[in-house]
């Protein structure tokens, strides 16, 4: 006997991002209990310990910069854009992104990026980085930082260290500690 979870897993594997009738929204502050399950559900734990997680609790993400994604009501994927400082240049943090484990490898997370990028984009951002794996995110314009040129706090691979750059040259002549922008109101 097939468990049903087996099942809507196997059928979902058939449909295209279409077929899951998607929105991208921005996200609003009654997301938030949703969005903080999601990231217990998909993180765990051991979410708390990473340098970028560390980062984001002491900023204000730009909630119209940071979306969610829902299949009907179900919220099915996040993520968030935070304002910090790579030395004295502006920048954004993408992360933490998210989706649920049964609708991975239809899109979602790239449908979240993209809308994140173009809204950044439009509000005049012109760098954008992440910790993360470089074969996934340089499908979006991500690329590896040279080692050395930005300085995270706390422990971190400088291989997934990533930046995008959406104004052409962004990333030229920009080194330093990275930093929150502005804390997080008490």
């Amino acid at each position: 006997m097939i468990c049903g979870a087996r099942l809507a897993a196997e059928a979902l594997s058939e449909l295209s991002l279409s077929d899951l009738s998607l929105t991208i929204l921005p996200e609003q502050a009654e997301d938030d209990p949703a969005i903080e399950k999601l990231y217990e559900r998909t993180f765990g734990p051991g979410r708390f310990a990473r340098t970028a997680y560390r980062l984001r609790e002491i900023a204000q993400h730009r909630r119209e910069l940071s979306f969610t994604a829902r299949i009907g009501t179900l919220l099915v994927g996040s993520v968030r854009l935070t304002p910090v400082r790579i030395g004295e240049a502006p920048a954004l943090l993408l992360g933490p992104l998210t989706v649920e484990p049964p609708f991975r490898e239809h899109g979602i997370g790239a449908a979240l990026i993209e809308a994140s990028l173009a809204a950044a984009r439009k509000a005049g951002a012109r760098l954008v980085l992440l910790v993360g794996d470089e074969p996934y995110y340089g499908r979006m314009g991500f690329k590896k930082v040279p080692r050395g040129l930005v300085k995270l706090p706390g422990p971190v691979d400088p291989e997934r260290v990533l930046v995008a750059e959406l104004a052409d040259g962004a990333f030229a002549n920009v080194s330093g500690p990275l930093r929150p922008e502005r804390a997080k109101p008490l």
